[in-house]
Formats: C-alpha cells, sequence, structure tokens
C-alpha cells in the first residue's frame, strides 16, 4: 500500500477489518458494566406503579437502615429539574405530579446490591390519582388535557399545489387507514452508566450512549455548571438503534445525582433488561389517513395524507420523529398536488423516541399498502401503478425538492423483480394455493430514505470534526460520533486513510470524550457517513495540505514519505492538527417556516421483495425469502453495509410480525425477553442484499447514509405479499396470528 492507486484500490470499497472488532471477539472490550472504581455504590430508581397523579407523601419502610443509603428526590436538585432536549418539559424526577406509569420519583445508592433492591421494594408513595388517557384518540378529542393547552407536542403542515381543487378530476378517490404499533429497540447492552459528581471536580459521567453532547448539554442545566466542569466519556456500547440517542442523559442525570450526594462517590446505575424495556423509550404508534385522487391513466392527482404519531408523556424527540415521518409520507412519486397534516400527541405511557427509521418506517408503511390498494381500484398492477408515478431528476418532491441527482426507480423495481423471479412468481402462487392450507404470497415496497438532519438542522448544529498526526505518522480522528456496532470507527478509518493515501492501520479513532472530541453531532439519522464523514475526510485533507505546503510532502508521496513528513513537521512546529466544520452543498434551501424547500442533501432509494408463506391452520405468516436492492452512493465498506442492510431487516420483519409492545394502565406488560417476542436466527429468512452504487458528489468517496433505510421497505412489503397470499388486506402492524385467524375466518 505505498502509493495512491493501490491505496484506494484497497481501502475504499473494500472489506478491511473492523476496527474494534479483534476487542470484541477476544473479550478485551470492556462495557460499562465491566468497569470498577474504587468506593463505588450502586444506584436505583424508584418509580411510580400509576399512570397519572399527584404525590401527596414518599413512605420509607421499616426494618431497613435508612441512614445507609444516600437518598435523592426532586428537592435535592441543584440545577434545573428538566432533561434539556429540545423542549424542557420532562423532570429527571416527579416534583410532585406523576404523568407515566414507571416515571423516576426518587432515587436510592447503596454499596450492597442486594439490600438495595430490598429498599427500592420498601419505598412507597401516596398518590392521589388523575385521569389518565391512552389512546391518539382519546388524545385528540383533549377528554383530558394532560399537556400544554391541546395534547399535541409539535404539527407539521407539508403543501405542494391545490389538493383541493383535484377531487372534481379525478376518476378515483381512494381512502384508507393504517396503523402501526410500539416496538422495543432491544439493544444487546442495556443502558447504564458511571458517574463521579462534586461541586469542585464536576462531573463526569461514562456510559453507553449514542450521543455524548446531548448529555452534555442535559447535564449542564441539571447542575448549573460551567461546560468545562461536565465531562462526559462514551464507553464501549452494545447497540443503540435510536433507544441510546437521548435517555443516556436520564439515567446519567440520576447517578451524577446520587454521586454529587454521596460527596464525590462513584455511583453505577445499570438497568436489568426488565427495567430497560417496562421504563425506556420505544417507537411511536402511529394512526394514517390517505385520501387519494388518481385518474384513468392511473396517474396521481393529489395526497391527503393525515400522520398522527403518539408521543408518550413528554415531548422527548417526537418533533424529530413527527418531522421525519412527515417528509417521507409522500415517498418518492411525482405527485402535482400533496397536503400533509401530523401531529405529534401527549398519552400518559412513557415517552416513546427515536428507533431506526424515527417516522419514516411508520408513515411509509401506511404508504406503501395504501398505494397496492389504489392500483387495485385503477385496475393496474402494484409494479405498474409505480412506474407509473415514480419521481425522476428534474421533478419535485412533496415539500418541493427538486430532486437533482439521477433516480432510476425504474431500474431498481426491474432488477429486483429479476433478482426474485417476481413476475412469475406472482402468476405461480395465484395458481396454486387454491384449495391449498399453506399459501404463498410475493410483495414489494419502493422507497426512499433522506440521509442526515432535516432542513436547516445540519447548518445549525454545525459540526466540527479534527484529525491530528503525531512523528510516528499516525493520524488520530476526534469526533463525537459514536462506534456502537454499526463500524463507524473502521468506516472512518478507511474515508481517511483513503484521503491521504496511507495505510489503514496507521489510523485511530479516539473515543468519544467531550473533553478531548469536538462536537460532530449525534450518532443518528443516518449522518454518521455521509455528514460526519465527509468533514473526516476534509479534516485529513487537511492535514496533507498542510505539509504539501510547507513543503515537507512532495505530490507524489510513498507512507513512508508521509511518515517523514510528519516527524518533521513535529519537530520543527509541533502536533500536527487540522478540523474541518459542516458547510452545506450549494444550492441547499429550507423554509422551516413553510417546510418547503431541500429536505435532504441527499436520499437513498430501495426497492424491497418479500416473499411469504401464510398458514391456514395456524394462522402463522412466515418470511421464506427477502430481496432488499438499493442505492446508497458509494459502498465503502461492503461487508459492513451489507450488515446494516440485514439487520434493519431483520428489525422490520420483527416489527411486522412478531413484536407485539401489550398495555395495561400505560405500563408495557410483556417486559421480558420471554413474552416480548422477537423474531430469531430460525425466523429469519435469507435476506439477500445488492447495491446499485451512484457517487453523491457530497459524500465521502460518494457515500450517501444507509443505516435508517433497511428499516422502512420490510413492513409494507411484507404485508403486500400476504394479501397476494390470501386475497385478505391487513393494514396494521404487528399483525399477530390471532389478527389473521380472525380476518380469515370472517372472509371465509
Amino acid at each position: 500500500m505505498s502509493n495512491q492507486t493501490d491505496t484506494q484500490t484497497k481501502i475504499v470499497g473494500k472489506p478491511v477489518p473492523r476496527k474494534e472488532g479483534r476487542a470484541k471477539v477476544t473479550g478485551a472490550a470492556r462495557y460499562i458494566d465491566d468497569l470498577r472504581m474504587d468506593g463505588m455504590l450502586y444506584g436505583a430508581t424508584v418509580r411510580s406503579a400509576v399512570p397519572r397523579g399527584r404525590i401527596r407523601e414518599i413512605k420509607f419502610g421499616a426494618g431497613l437502615p435508612w441512614d445507609e443509603f444516600v437518598v435523592v428526590t426532586a428537592a435535592d436538585i441543584p440545577g434545573e429539574n428538566c432533561v434539556a432536549l429540545i423542549l424542557l418539559d420532562q423532570p429527571y424526577l416527579v416534583a410532585k405530579f406523576i404523568n407515566h406509569a414507571e416515571e423516576p420519583i426518587l432515587l436510592l445508592a447503596h454499596a450492597d446490591k442486594h439490600l438495595l433492591e430490598k429498599a427500592r421494594r420498601a419505598v412507597t408513595f401516596d398518590v392521589e390519582p388523575l385521569s389518565p388517557i391512552f389512546t391518539l384518540e382519546e388524545s385528540l378529542a383533549k377528554k383530558e388535557i394532560i399537556w400544554g393547552e391541546d395534547n399535541i407536542f409539535k404539527s407539521y403542515q407539508v403543501n405542494k399545489g391545490n389538493v383541493d381543487e383535484v377531487w372534481a378530476q379525478a376518476d378515483f378517490i381512494i381512502e384508507g387507514e393504517y396503523r402501526t404499533g410500539a416496538q422495543e429497540q432491544l439493544y444487546i447492552e442495556p443502558n447504564g452508566v458511571i458517574a463521579v459528581a462534586n461541586a469542585d471536580a464536576g462531573v463526569t459521567v461514562w456510559g453507553s450512549m449514542q450521543c455524548p453532547y446531548y448529555v452534555h448539554k442535559a447535564l449542564l442545566k441539571l447542575f448549573a455548571l460551567p461546560e468545562e466542569k461536565i465531562r462526559v466519556i462514551q464507553t464501549e456500547t452494545g447497540g443503540g438503534f435510536g433507544g441510546k440517542e437521548e435517555y443516556p442523559s436520564m439515567i446519567a442525570g440520576h447517578a451524577a445525582l446520587l454521586s454529587w450526594k454521596a460527596g464525590g462517590r462513584p455511583v453505577k446505575i445499570i438497568y436489568d433488561r426488565a427495567e430497560d424495556m417496562v421504563a425506556t423509550t420505544k417507537r411511536h404508534p402511529s394512526r394514517t389517513r390517505h385520501r387519494t385522487a388518481v385518474n384513468k391513466d392511473g396517474k396521481l392527482l393529489g395526497m391527503e395524507i393525515e400522520f398522527v404519531i403518539d408521543g408518550g408523556a413528554y415531548a422527548t424527540l417526537s418533533s424529530v420523529v413527527l418531522s421525519r415521518g412527515t417528509i417521507h409520507a409522500a415517498g418518492p412519486y411525482n405527485c402535482p398536488n400533496v397536503r400533509i397534516n401530523a401531529h405529534a400527541v401527549a398519552t400518559n405511557v412513557p415517552p416513546h423516541g427515536a428507533f431506526r427509521g424515527f417516522g419514516a418506517p411508520q408513515s411509509i408503511f401506511a404508504l406503501e399498502r395504501h398505494l397496492d390498494k389504489v392500483a387495485q381500484v385503477v385496475g393496474l398492477s402494484p409494479a405498474e401503478f409505480r412506474r407509473r408515478n415514480f419521481i425522476h431528476e428534474g421533478e419535485t418532491t412533496a415539500t418541493g425538492q427538486v430532486i437533482r441527482e439521477p433516480v432510476d426507480m425504474e431500474g431498481l423495481l426491474a432488477r429486483a423483480f429479476e433478482l426474485t423471479d417476481y413476475q412469475a412468481k406472482r402468476e405461480r402462487f395465484a395458481r396454486a394455493n387454491e384449495g391449498r392450507s399453506l399459501k404463498r404470497g410475493i410483495g414489494f415496497a419502493s422507497f426512499m430514505h433522506g440521509a442526515g438532519f432535516t432542513g436547516s438542522g445540519e447548518v445549525y448544529l454545525q459540526s466540527i470534526v479534527g484529525a491530528e498526526a503525531g512523528a510516528d505518522g499516525r493520524v488520530r480522528l476526534l469526533a463525537a460520533s459514536t462506534e456502537i456496532g454499526q463500524g463507524t470507527n473502521t468506516i472512518f478509518a478507511q474515508i481517511a486513510a483513503d484521503a491521504l493515501q496511507i495505510d489503514f492501520d496507521l489510523i485511530e479513532v479516539a473515543q468519544p470524550d467531550t473533553s478531548n472530541v469536538p462536537n460532530s453531532g449525534p450518532t443518528v439519522a443516518s449522518r454518521t457517513t455521509m455528514i460526519v464523514g465527509k468533514l473526516v475526510e476534509s479534516a485529513a485533507l487537511g492535514l496533507k495540505q498542510t505539509l504539501q505546503n510547507s513543503g515537507l510532502l512532495k505530490a507524489n508521496y510513498t507512507t513512508d514519505d508521509w511518515r517523514a513528513a510528519c516527524r518533521r513537521h513535529v519537530e520543527q512546529f509541533g502536533l500536527l492538527k487540522s478540523f474541518s466544520q459542516y458547510k452545506p452543498p450549494p444550492g441547499i434551501n429550507w423554509d422551516e417556516g413553510k417546510y418547503q424547500g431541500d429536505a435532504y442533501g441527499a436520499y437513498a432509494w430501495a426497492v424491497y421483495v418479500a416473499e411469504v408463506t401464510v398458514d391456514m391452520l395456524t394462522y402463522e405468516a412466515r418470511v421464506e425469502d427477502f430481496v432488499a436492492l438499493q442505492e446508497v452512493g458509494k459502498v465503502v465498506h461492503p461487508v459492513l453495509a451489507a450488515g446494516q442492510i440485514e439487520g434493519g431487516v431483520a428489525q422490520a420483519i420483527g416489527f411486522t410480525l412478531y413484536e407485539n409492545v401489550v398495555w395495561s394502565e400505560g405500563r408495557m406488560l410483556n417486559n421480558q425477553m420471554t413474552n416480548y417476542i422477537i423474531p430469531t436466527s430460525a425466523d429469519i429468512p435469507p435476506i439477500r442484499v445488492y447495491f446499485e452504487e451512484q457517487p453523491y458528489a457530497y459524500g465521502p468517496a460518494g457515500a450517501k447514509g444507509i443505516g435508517e433505510l433497511p428499516m422502512d421497505g420490510g413492513a409494507p412489503a411484507i404485508l403486500n405479499a400476504i394479501e397476494h397470499a390470501t386475497g385478505v388486506a391487513f393494514n396494521h402492524v404487528p399483525l399477530l396470528p390471532e389478527a389473521l385467524m380472525q380476518a380469515l375466518n370472517q372472509t371465509a
């Protein structure tokens, strides 16, 4: 790898070894619960048993040495009792009013974990009950006002053309309603932190998390300390999927409050699986209503969409989830008239939060199920109807964004059908299903997903990435973007090595620590590779430019030349550093007030095809084959990219057929892995992953975002296939055997 050509052909686009792989497979990687500190206490959270009420009294049971415990209530908070995120509505600890079951009220710490658990069970609350609401309909009806003036956290409206004029012109008007349920992120490692906090030294938190600077921002307000007195360090993290985007701010605050009251002794809080599932965020349940105008030629004339999500008791990230769901609700289609009304509403369940795709899986599910219905009414096949309406370069999305990149949805559809033998199977299954107890079906979904923050979000954030080179030529990348199993460190190293034309092994990625790395933004929204990776590329090129401008590095150089140039620079000037700050691509314009313009710098485009079997005796639906075809720009690491798609599809299968959150009075009842059913390896079919590459000019090496995309297409593709198999339309997920049995028996 001594010259430019060799390096480029062996780094970007190649399945190089994962940077953190060896430590993980050998057990050397240390997760938060592997860490111990001298004098450490263990913390626990005492939670509400009711969904809504007013606290009258806190009672401590007899028979325990309460003087040995550290006890924290809302009265002990030194700063503001609110989790700083978007809106300041969620308290760290209930001071008076309870708004959901499992809401934190009191914190305990002790050196003996077993005694701690006894104490947690011995704390009770005298609560005056208040009337809760648990459904979208109750919230919208304002049966009780539980948040603000109208129970609405956030609303958006998207307008394109004039929808009101199209109904009279339409040959067909098709309506439908579609629902999705909650879904647990179920990361491998539950939430956990260790905190050390006192007034003199400040607050330091180690934890499993996606977004260190989110936690940093939250702790600033909680303790009313200057920025330099708050330090947040990400430890090895066993998955996140959005579930560790904002919730770590809560658990970090709890551990830090206990340490603060304990005089600075370290406090560790690790949730077991039951607590993690019952108390933390889930995917937002949703209801989407479509009204669609079409002419006799099968062309879309107008789309009116109402999209509502259940935000739970506090706003948290509901506005962000609602935003993405709203923008994706009209899909990759060219419709001249669109109106989308969207609302995130409050209910008395634990706050819902980010989960892979965050909003788009909900609204895309509704759209892709609805378009199969529209095609049937018009008299076209699902494929032909979509072909007549796919968006192309130069046309506009629902927000009025002009598509400036080549888009070939017809080509993706044709290739996906070729890979699955779609047309032949559709005809063969229809003939063979007559009279059989095992019915086969095949269906597809076509969709897109925007990469990066919506609209002006990236401009507002102004992410920064650093790179530094030492005398040995090793390059250290400085970013707050976290490695949580998706391959961030490997991808960043590939991008930097490619930009610098040096050996991959010379690139290191610093562990995210707010005292050492700049704020490159959160690890969310398919922005890590496309947005932060581009900053990595720019910062790395800044190192190279400095060396070349100083005459220490010639135009054509080897890795050895690079090392020598770095050594001379350090000897003459000290450590070589370069920083890069986000700048939007040219021509990007977004109107936040009107919710119009360029919602995303780039989109990934996809067609997913699912083949299913429905057992008419047991009423089980099983996915037999799944093809995921997508255009995501340049694929930086083919194995990691395929793994992202496979994992996302597996989660989508769970979302569709298995994962049912059972609620009772606003509390999750099945908060164990024995009764919250997810698909195992025996339930997942072969997932065949294919990529089309259309490099994006403003992504590193041409890459776009990928992580959110695979969650979007699975549910509608599977339910479209189930309808093909059974002849019965299902418009909600999860679709469990009970629902299949009821609907199929009614139809029979």
